[in-house]
C-alpha cells in the first residue's frame, strides 16, 4: 500500500521513489526543480543534471535498491517522509540485503510545483560501516555495549 497525501508534488514524488531503480532513473525529471539542491549525510549535490550524475554512479553501484515510505507529513509547501531503504552492494556483506531507516525533509517550489530543496538524514554508519566484515563487527559490539 502506497501512502498518499493532499499534495499532487508529494503524491508524484512517492509514487516515483516507490518504483526509482537504475532503469528508470529519468523518472526523477518528473518530481525535481532544475535548480535542485540535494543533500545527504555524505554530500550536496545542486541542479538536476549533477543530481541525475550522482543517482546513476549510485545505482550502478548496487545490485538493487527501493523504497517503502512509511509516513508523509505536508504542510504548506513543505514536507517530511519517513522510509526504509531495502538495497544491496556486492561489497557489503556479500551482497545480502540490507535495510536502512530515514527521514527526507521536502520543500516544493509553489510556481513550478517541483521540489526544490531534498535532504536526506540517516546513519551513514549504519548504512557503510556496518556492512563491512571486521569494522562492522566491532562497530556493532560497540552499539550492544552502549545499550543500542
Amino acid at each position: 500500500m502506497m501512502i498518499t497525501t493532499n499534495n499532487t508534488v508529494i503524491n508524484t514524488f512517492i509514487e516515483v521513489y516507490c518504483q526509482l531503480n537504475k532503469d528508470n532513473l529519468s523518472l526523477i525529471n518528473n518530481v525535481y526543480h532544475s535548480d535542485i539542491v540535494f543533500e545527504d549525510p555524505a554530500h550536496k549535490v545542486v541542479g538536476i543534471e549533477a543530481l541525475q550524475d550522482y543517482f546513476k554512479a549510485l545505482y550502478c553501484n548496487i545490485n538493487d535498491c527501493h523504497f517503502t515510505i512509511h509516513q508523509a507529513v505536508v504542510e504548506d509547501h513543505h514536507a517530511f517522509l519517513q522510509w526504509t531503504m531495502t538495497f544491496s552492494h556486492p561489497k557489503l556483506q556479500q551482497g545480502k540485503q540490507r535495510t536502512l531507516d530515514g527521514c527526507t525533509q521536502l520543500t516544493i517550489d509553489i510556481e513550478q510545483q517541483r521540489i526544490i530543496y531534498h535532504r536526506d538524514f540517516f546513519d551513514l554508519g549504519a548504512m557503510l560501516y556496518e556492512g563491512l566484515p571486521v569494522l562492522g563487527r566491532v562497530i556493532k559490539l560497540i552499539k550492544v555495549r552502549l545499550g543500542q
